[in-house]
């Protein structure tokens, strides 16, 4: 049968669906994750299929062995010997109660066969019937961190991995890793020094999947924008919706589409990282990524009044600044003027 037509039955009765779920790795985490890719219509059953596989514990079933077979066997014959001088005489009557009498006699060797038929019948049936208790598996609570506009925030994971959080960014991990996987959920922008070890490091941003072991890397995915990958230190693999795979060298940078299609580019680390470090960077950046930016690092709102020069850009880095002074700097080389109203800025172009 295609795993297509899988129901949920097929699935965890699946030996390499089971290994996948119980023992996840480069191979079968590949085959699996570019297969749900390709059929996404079957990710609900195999969640709920995964999820039962987890759940259930399996305990061996009861077993009547060979030498359980001998040692009873032997016993009946130890009996039959002991009793031998009632096999050679003649069968002794039994008399009933006072409603009736009547004689039988049975062998004992007949007896202890019939003993033997019965305990193993009674062995194979409870073999046959027996069916293990679910154990249910304590759930590991989910943490989950956020930031506003004009916040940041660092995070340290269990595993001594440490997370810078963006502004309007959002990352989701359990109290607890697993014994085989770290996992880690991301909306937004983060930058990761992620702790090296034997397990591998996932990043979920979105339906792409990038794993690692251990390295520096900055991820960011808005919404309606592509995803930006961009490794500082190590190597990371970036597993695509469509199931293709691309590898990142340091000082790389994987700029990906939501159909998929992604191309590989060098990036300046100030430009890219240095909000991590409170540097606030613009590269010949135009009116509109500034007021983007601004609004973003600052938790602010701009409105602008005038027509902006189409050919305008601007370029500065700042540290830790005070947002009077960027808006300063950003004006002065225009010509342009700016009033701030507690969060509202408004700008002027007189031009």
């Amino acid at each position: 049968m295609n795993y297509k037509d899988y129901d949920i039955a097929n699935f965890i009765t699946d030996e390499f669906f089971i290994q996948w779920i119980k023992s996840p790795n480069e191979n079968n985490s590949h085959f699996w994750e570019k297969w749900m890719a390709q059929h996404p219509e079957k990710r609900a059953m195999v969640n709920e299929a995964a999820n039962l596989i987890r759940s259930v514990k399996y305990a061996h079933s009861p077993e009547f062995t060979d030498k359980m077979y001998v040692e009873t066997f032997e016993q009946i014959l130890k009996a039959d010997n002991e009793h031998s001088s009632v096999k050679n005489s003649k069968p002794t009557p039994i008399s009933s109660s006072s409603k009736g009498s009547f004689l039988f006699f049975i062998p004992l060797r007949g007896i202890a066969a019939s003993v033997l038929v019965l305990f193993c019948l009674w062995a194979q049936y409870e073999a046959f019937n027996y069916r293990p208790e679910p154990v249910e598996k304590a759930e590991i609570p989910l943490i989950k961190r956020s930031n506003l506009a004009g916040q940041k925030s660092i995070i340290d994971l269990p595993d001594g991995t440490r997370i810078h959080l963006n502004s309007e960014s959002e990352i989701e991990f359990p109290k607890e890793f697993s014994a085989d996987f770290r996992l880690v959920r991301l909306k937004g922008e983060a930058f990761f020094e992620v702790k090296k070890e034997q397990r591998p490091f996932l990043v979920e941003s979105g339906s792409t999947k990038i794993r690692v072991l251990g390295t520096s890397f900055n991820v960011r995915q808005k919404t309606n924008e592509p995803l930006y990958v961009a490794l500082v230190t190590g190597k990371v693999r970036v597993d695509a919706v469509n199931g293709d795979q691309v590898i990142l060298n340091p000082d790389e940078m994987l700029v990906m589409e939501k159909d998929g299609k992604f191309s590989k580019t060098g990036f300046d680390p100030m430009d890219v990282t240095g909000w991590k470090d409170n540097y606030l960077v613009f590269k010949s950046a135009k009116f509109s990524e500034v007021k983007k930016k601004l609004e973003l690092w600052y938790g602010v709102n701009i409105t602008f009044k005038g027509n902006p020069d189409k050919d305008w850009t601007y370029s500065g880095v700042y540290k830790d600044e005070m947002l009077e002074n960027v808006l300063r700097g950003v004006c002065m080389t225009s010509g342009m003027t700016f009033k701030i109203d507690k969060k509202q800025i408004t700008i002027t172009n007189p031009k």
